[in-house]
């Protein structure tokens, strides 16, 4: 098992070492050589000094192929994905921007295969996602696949099985870079009332007792609602002194069905301006995946989907174009003379007009100015 992964990335080279936040840019030159290094060789002197410098571990006279996975360039320029390995939940959250939780999805060998494409696509950096992406029965096999193919790992989750002996194994000899875990209240009652779980504000107590107990690299989703609004102040309280980072959520999106009634969900008075959409790498050094195997430019922007399993790593060569494409100015937004201070994305707009949102909601021409 690796501890260190030398990889192309975006144009440059780094060196990172799976569980640990912190990365080295490799020079270019260092890379080639460890690419050509002979495996069973010791690690080359500066790279044992690099290693005992920047993570205090000694690795000097052990053999390269025993500690470091050098990722061989790839033919396309992808650095990031996002996987949903399922749909599927064990919760019913009421602002769930998914809709409907099916579980459905390939079986173990199409995921593989699918990972492994990713890998050759040039992804160093993948989130699995959900649904609850622990429920999954595959979950564990395919996050050890996507560790062994040298992928610095975050993981997205509702912490309610964190508890579990198997996955905290994992997680220890599999060391994640992150598990990012949402938070939906601050009291019993009302993180069930949200989920619609009974029960589930307890799953989350003692999963996250258990994540901070292993030492996890945590970092918690906020998510604020009509539900548990009032408790916001208490949410972040919570995770000051558990002592875990925390991003704020306020503002909900439609189903990626284009339905409204994730909406519903959301506290109108905590709603938050959005930052002027100034683009993103959606479809060109970034890409999402289903639980299908089909590729979209992110998990908004569904459209115009390829199949990996049908068309491998050479479909990936069609998703720029699509990328540029759906992120036109169109349906009702051509021509629009406040788009160069739009808040979303033509992708997004096009959800929140398909669920016939307040128009306040998501475009400038309904703010009060």
């Amino acid at each position: 098992m690796h501890d260190l992964i030398a990889s192309p990335f975006l144009g440059q080279h780094m060196l990172l070492r799976p569980g640990s936040q912190a990365g080295l840019l490799l020079p270019e030159a260092r890379y080639d050589e460890l690419r050509a290094h002979n495996p069973h060789e010791p690690l080359p002197a500066w790279l044992a000094d690099t290693v005992r410098t920047q993570w205090g571990t000694d690795l000097a006279g052990r053999p390269l192929a025993d500690h470091v996975l050098v990722r061989e360039p790839s033919t396309r320029g992808y650095g990031r994905a996002s996987w949903e390995i399922n749909l599927g939940c064990n919760y019913q959250c009421k602002h769930c921007y998914l809709g409907l939780k099916v579980y459905s999805g390939m079986p173990l060998a199409d995921k593989l295969r699918c990972l492994r494409i990713m890998a050759d696509a040039g992804v160093l950096w993948l989130q699995i996602t959900g649904g609850e992406p622990t429920v999954d029965k595959d979950f564990i096999p395919s996050y050890r696949a996507a560790y062994r193919l040298g992928m610095m790992l975050t993981v997205s989750t509702n912490a309610s099985l964190l508890w579990r002996d198997d996955l905290l194994e994992m997680f220890r000899t599999h060391p994640p870079y992150r598990v990012t875990v949402s938070m939906y209240g601050a009291t019993k009652d009302s993180y069930d009332e949200l989920t619609q779980r009974k029960g589930a504000w307890d799953l989350f107590v003692r999963g996250m007792d258990a994540a901070r107990e292993a030492g996890l690299p945590l970092r918690m989703s906020v998510i604020v609602t009509e539900d548990n609004a009032h408790e916001e102040a208490a949410m972040v309280t919570l995770c000051e002194r558990w002592g875990v980072e925390y991003n704020v959520f306020t503002n909900m999106t439609p189903t990626i069905y284009g339905g409204a009634e994730s909406l519903t969900a959301q506290s109108k008075d905590h709603l938050r301006m959005r930052k002027p959409f100034t683009g993103c790498n959606a479809g060109h050094t970034f890409f999402h995946t289903d639980p299908h195997g089909l590729v979209s430019i992110c998990k908004i922007g569904r459209d115009d989907q390829i199949s990996l399993p049908a068309e491998g790593i050479e479909g990936l060569a069609r998703l720029g174009a699509i990328a540029d494409r759906l992120m036109l100015r169109t349906g009702g937004c051509q021509g629009c003379q406040l788009s160069g201070s739009c808040t979303v994305c033509r992708p997004l707009a096009k959800h929140y007009q398909e669920a016939k949102a307040p128009l306040e909601s998501y475009c400038q021409h309904g703010m009060k100015r």
